[in-house]
């Protein structure tokens, strides 16, 4: 199962403990997932469908704790699609009138009446229902995104209030004809999985970005030192010439002591690192001692270049 799902399985076990808390999230849940129309007698009629069993697992659960109705859940298997299973949920009469005017179904499809929204508690829940309904996230291992999937842009623009309630920040696009509103910071979805009440998959999903972030600074490191190698392979490569241009032009005997000596180092331990050099010579100096007799061997070698003929 993929880590989105595992969050989906993990949300659909919680049920929250006030009425108006599972309301709300049933609220959610049917403004994604269900239609609200006339039977054949014509009493009204909700009917719920999803891919999702989980979606229709948590709506079973929830009719039961808040409305005490039992229905039974069908599943469809369509020929041009033999792998994907449709769950249904039907309720109808006095059932469906219930549940309808108590999640305020009037509404535009895809939002959810303020009115259910109110409290904080309520607001946690219906985030809830609307991840089970139109959430996903990718695999944290490769990257972090979770998005969900709005009909329309007031069903996005109504989500992303809720959630800058919370202090989450999400962006939306457009793809195809639907609204996605999404979020790609790891602390944001964090903080969105602790308001859900999904707490094992908070702890997952913490562990990973430890075991991430541990794994950039180790790559970090290791790139900054074998940058550093490379660069101290290359200034030794360089003093290396230079030394060698000033002994075959003018001989290391026409240095003064200290370069003589700093000179005839480099060409003996030419991979060797400026502290290391520098604590070779008699008595040891130190790194920017070393580092500035190089540098005077430089500029004599740019002297002898310049004055050779062209």
């Amino acid at each position: 199962m993929s880590f989105s799902g595992e969050v989906k399985e993990e949300l659909a076990r919680h049920v929250g403990q006030a009425r108006h808390c599972q309301i709300a999230e049933l609220a959610a849940i049917l403004a994604c997932c269900a239609g609200c129309g006339e039977g054949e007698n014509g009493a009204r009629r909700l009917e719920i469908r999803t891919e999702n069993s989980a979606v229709v697992r948590k709506c079973f659960t929830l009719l039961k704790k808040t409305f005490n109705i039992d229905t039974d859940i069908f599943e469809k298997t369509y020929a041009a699609q033999e792998n994907v299973g449709i769950y249904q949920l039907v309720l109808e009469g006095a059932d469906a009138e219930r549940v309808c005017s108590a999640c305020r179904l009037t509404t535009r499809h895809g939002q959810v009446s303020p009115l259910l929204l109110k409290n904080a508690c309520c607001r946690r829940s219906y985030l809830r229902g609307i991840y089970l309904s139109i959430g996903s996230m990718s695999n944290p291992k490769r990257s972090y995104h979770l998005e969900f999937v709005c009909v329309d842009m007031p069903q996005a623009e109504q989500l992303c209030g809720v959630l800058a309630d919370f202090e989450l920040e999400a962006k939306i696009t457009r793809r195809k004809r639907y609204y996605v509103v999404y979020m790609k910071e790891g602390a944001g979805i964090v903080d969105l999985l602790n308001i859900m009440e999904a707490h094992v998959a908070l702890m997952e999903l913490e562990n990973l970005r430890i075991l991430k972030d541990i794994s950039n600074h180790v790559n970090r490191r290791v790139n900054c030192e074998a940058a550093n190698i490379v660069k101290t392979v290359n200034a030794a490569s360089r003093q290396v010439e230079d030394i060698k241009l000033i002994q075959e032009k003018r001989g290391l005997s026409s240095l003064p002591e200290n370069l003589q000596r700093t000179a005839q180092l480099r060409l003996e331990w030419p991979d060797a690192t400026l502290g290391e050099l520098a604590q070779k010579m008699t008595p040891p100096i130190g790194k920017s001692g070393m580092n500035h007799r190089l540098r005077k061997l430089s500029e004599i070698a740019e002297e002898l270049r310049a004055s050779m003929p062209t």
